[in-house]
C-alpha cells in the first residue's frame, strides 16, 4: 500500500502524516503523566503524595523552628518603635502591644493592632510594621484640632471629622491654640452627624478667611445645635451679638453684617441677635423682649405710631431667645400694638383705681355728701388717664419698626 503523506507548510516537501502521539508508522505514544498501565499510575501517584508529605514536613519544621529561635522572640517593650507621637504618650500606645511582648514576631496580628491604634481618639491613621528579627515599628499620623468644643463648663478640641480631643490646660496653653468655641457637638452624638456640623463651620472658615481676609478671627463662639443655621456669636463693645448666618452665603452675610451693625446698635441700644438668613431684609431681636423688629440693611427706620392704650392686653409673642417683660418689671400694665411680622411690640397703658367705698356708719346728715363725693371721685377715676409725653416716648421705643429694602 502506498504511503500518505502531508504538505503541510505548502513547500513541495512531503512528509509522513503522523495521528497526533503516534510515529509516521501509526504507534501511540502517551504523556509521562498519563501511564497507559495500572502499575505506572499507581507509581504517578505515589510519587506525588511522598512530595507533598516531604513539603508539608518542610513547612512544619520550618514553623517550628521559627517559633523557637529565641532571635525573632519580641524580648521587651523596647523593641517597639513608635514614631509621629506628639499628644499621645508612648505609655498610652504601650498597652495595645501588651500581649505581643515575650511573643515570636511572625505572629503578632499585625492587622488588628493597627485598628486598635486607630480607635484612640488622638490618632487618625497607623502603620505597623514587621523589622526583622526581633522589632515591631508603628508609625503614626495624629488629628489636628480645628475648634475648641464646650460642653458645660469643659472645654475640649474637635478636629475636622467631628472627633473630640481631650487636652490639658496647662497643654493648650502651650500650644496657644486660637479657634473659634463650638457648642452643639455632643459625644452621644453619631459619627455622621457630627461629620455634617464640622463640614458647615469649615465651609465657613473658609469663606471668611478666602483671599486672606482673615475674618474668622472676629467670630468668638458657633452654635452648631441646627446644621442648618450657624448661630455666630460676634464680639461687641458692651454686648455680644448672636448673628444667624444659616448654612450658605456666609462672606455675604459677614460683610453685610459688619456694614451695618454700628447703624444698628445706634438705633436699638438693646440689639441681642440679628438675623442674615433672608435676603431682602434682616430682622432685629433685642435683648429680654424689649422690642423686634424687622429693618433692610441701610435703611433709616422709624417707629410707627404708639399703641392704643385702651386695647386690651393681648398675648405678648416670645422672641426666640429672650424672656418676656413682666407687668412688675416694666412698671405698668402691657398691651400690644402694631408690629411687624414674626415680632413683638409692648406698650404701656394707664393705671386704673378702684372707687372709695361707702362708710356705713356715717351720720346721716353727712352721709348723703360723702355719698355725693364718692360718685365724683369714682367718676374721676374710671376715665383712662392722659397718657404724658414721657410714657408716649417709652412705647414709642417698645414697639416694632418694619421698613422696607432701600436702594
Amino acid at each position: 500500500m502506498p504511503l500518505e503523506f502531508d504538505d503541510p507548510d505548502g513547500d513541495g516537501n512531503l512528509r509522513p502524516a503522523t495521528n497526533g502521539f503516534g510515529d509516521r508508522f501509526g504507534t501511540s505514544k502517551r504523556p509521562w503523566w498519563r501511564p497507559a498501565s495500572a502499575v505506572g499510575r499507581v507509581f504517578l501517584s505515589a510519587g506525588a503524595l511522598l512530595v507533598l508529605g516531604a513539603f508539608t514536613t518542610a513547612i512544619l519544621l520550618v514553623r517550628h523552628s521559627l517559633e523557637r529561635d529565641a532571635r525573632f522572640r519580641i524580648a521587651g517593650t523596647e523593641d517597639i518603635q513608635t514614631t509621629g507621637l506628639t499628644e499621645v504618650s508612648r505609655s498610652e500606645m504601650m498597652p495595645v502591644f501588651g500581649e505581643d511582648v515575650g511573643r515570636n514576631i511572625f505572629f503578632v496580628p499585625i492587622d488588628q493592632r493597627r485598628r486598635q491604634l486607630e480607635e484612640i481618639p488622638w490618632i487618625e491613621r497607623a502603620t505597623v510594621m514587621r523589622v526583622l528579627p526581633d522589632q515591631i515599628r508603628v508609625a503614626v499620623v495624629e488629628r489636628q484640632p480645628v475648634a475648641f468644643t464646650r460642653h458645660g463648663e469643659q472645654i475640649g478640641l474637635v478636629d475636622a471629622n467631628g472627633v473630640l480631643l481631650s487636652m490639658a490646660p496647662a497643654t493648650m496653653a502651650k500650644h496657644h491654640y486660637s479657634f473659634p468655641v463650638l457648642t452643639g457637638i455632643d459625644a452621644g452624638d453619631p459619627a455622621d452627624s457630627r461629620k455634617a456640623r464640622m463640614d458647615v463651620y469649615q465651609r465657613m472658615m473658609a469663606e471668611l478667611d478666602a483671599g486672606g481676609k482673615n475674618n474668622s478671627e472676629q467670630i468668638s463662639e458657633i452654635d452648631l445645635t441646627d446644621p442648618e443655621d450657624a448661630r455666630v456669636l460676634m464680639p461687641e463693645q458692651g454686648a455680644d451679638i448672636m448673628a444667624h448666618f444659616g448654612e450658605d452665603h456666609f462672606l455675604e452675610r459677614y460683610e453685610r453684617y459688619q456694614a451695618h451693625i454700628a447703624d444698628w446698635r445706634q438705633q436699638y441700644p438693646h440689639l441681642a441677635a440679628v438675623d442674615l438668613r433672608y435676603d431682602n431684609q434682616v430682622v432685629l431681636e433685642m435683648a429680654s423682649g424689649k422690642e423686634t423688629a424687622e429693618t433692610a440693611s441701610g435703611d433709616a427706620v422709624t417707629p410707627p405710631s404708639t399703641a392704643n392704650p385702651d386695647a386690651k392686653p393681648a398675648p405678648e409673642a416670645k422672641p426666640a431667645g429672650s424672656k418676656p417683660l413682666s407687668a412688675k418689671t416694666l412698671g405698668a400694665k402691657t398691651t400690644s400694638g402694631t408690629a411687624a411680622k414674626g415680632s413683638t411690640a409692648t406698650g404701656f397703658g394707664p393705671k386704673k383705681t378702684k372707687p372709695a367705698p361707702d362708710k356705713k356708719h356715717a351720720a346721716p346728715a353727712k352721709r348723703a355728701a360723702a355719698q355725693s363725693a364718692t360718685k365724683r371721685n369714682s367718676a374721676s377715676t374710671t376715665r383712662p388717664a392722659t397718657t404724658t409725653q414721657g410714657s408716649k416716648d417709652r412705647s414709642q421705643r417698645s414697639s416694632a419698626a418694619t421698613v422696607t429694602q432701600g436702594g
